[in-house]
């Protein structure tokens, strides 16, 4: 009788103990696989769909949540440079289940196509985004668009090219504006110019942890505490995309698109709230002023102890700015048809 247990106990643990190595060994091994695995879990868990959208050859990817409302505009998030739009996870977890929400990657992210630079400008960006509205249908009644640093100066000249198309528009940490005050991050741009083309460490392009660990410190205002494998996860999912991302990258800081938000802020006519960490070291906080001066009536928020990375460091704030913007842009339109 002894013995029976003695082997139920042992077989007991061989059963927990199995799984746990598997899981070990995967972690170890092929960590990036366990953070796809980790935000497929997520998405499960906040009640997102993946989806994919063909438009003619191109193939759009996003997830959704929730049905088109008569009282509540659609958002649809663009995420930033290098990122996917599981970037905006954090965010979603505070956002209501009945708010229908559409998070797309943006031109060659992910699972979206990945074609060429004319797509990887600011212009292209919006040109895309555009054929995505369309594609889903999201252009049937206006919708509320938030885009963050890359994702927001596209949403920025998208609210100038497609006024029609939105009812609100936030802006969280946006880059292509001409910024009073130098970051840290555009001063070691500036020493890079002359050799961008060549410079193998691009900042915000890491190619080892060390890199990568700077990458975040260079994001976020509280450092962020990961663990080894974590860190080889988050490179292992990136390193393949390096080349892609350089191509991007020299688009967006070329000439050409440097300043597209700054130049379409006088077509902008969508009421727009702007987000920003105070402690941003990627895109200076005084961009700030920049939009206040040309657009006066915006509204602006300005969140203590945050950097660039906004929608990981302070999700339940940002979520909450953007949900209580919307019911006052609802007001202001009713008010609107009450006068008229």
């Amino acid at each position: 009788m002894e013995l029976s247990v003695a082997k139920m106990m042992w077989l007991a643990g061989s059963v927990l103990v199995v799984p746990a190595l598997a899981v070990f060994t995967v972690f170890h091994l092929w960590p990036g696989m366990v953070i796809k695995a980790y935000n497929w879990c997520w998405r499960q868990k906040l009640g997102l769909v993946v989806r994919y959208s063909h438009s003619g050859s191109y193939c759009f990817c996003y997830f959704t949540r929730g049905t088109p409302s008569s009282t509540s505009p659609s958002l649809l998030l663009l995420h930033g440079f290098s990122a996917t739009k599981d970037m905006w996870l954090p965010i979603v977890n505070y956002l209501p289940r009945n708010q229908h929400l559409v998070c797309v990657d943006m031109p060659g992210h992910e699972g979206t196509s990945r074609t060429g630079a004319e797509d990887y400008s600011i212009e292209g960006q919006v040109a895309r985004i555009h054929q995505f509205v369309q594609s889903v249908g999201l252009d049937k009644r206006p919708f509320h668009l938030v885009g963050t640093s890359m994702g927001g100066n596209v949403a920025g000249v998208y609210a100038a090219r497609h006024p029609a198309d939105l009812s609100s528009l936030s802006l969280i940490c946006p880059a292509g504006l001409v910024y009073p005050t130098d970051s840290k991050f555009i001063s070691r741009l500036r020493e890079l110019e002359d050799k961008l083309p060549q410079e193998q460490s691009i900042p915000l392009i890491p190619t080892n942890t060390e890199e990568l660990e700077e990458m975040l410190s260079l994001c976020c205002y509280t450092p962020l505490k990961l663990h080894r494998p974590i860190l080889k996860g988050l490179l292992a999912n990136r390193l393949p995309n390096n080349d892609f991302y350089k191509e991007v990258f020299m688009e967006i800081v070329g000439e050409k698109c440097r300043f597209s938000l700054q130049e379409s802020l006088p077509l902008i006519t969508a009421p727009l709230q702007v987000i920003w960490g105070k402690d941003d070291q990627v895109l200076d906080v005084s961009g700030t002023s920049v939009l206040q001066a040309a657009l006066p009536r915006c509204q602006v928020e300005v969140l203590d102890n945050c950097g660039h990375s906004v929608v990981l460091e302070r999700p339940r704030k940002a979520a909450k700015l953007i949900l209580d913007f919307l019911p006052k842009q609802e007001v202001t339109d009713e008010n609107s048809k009450k006068i008229s």
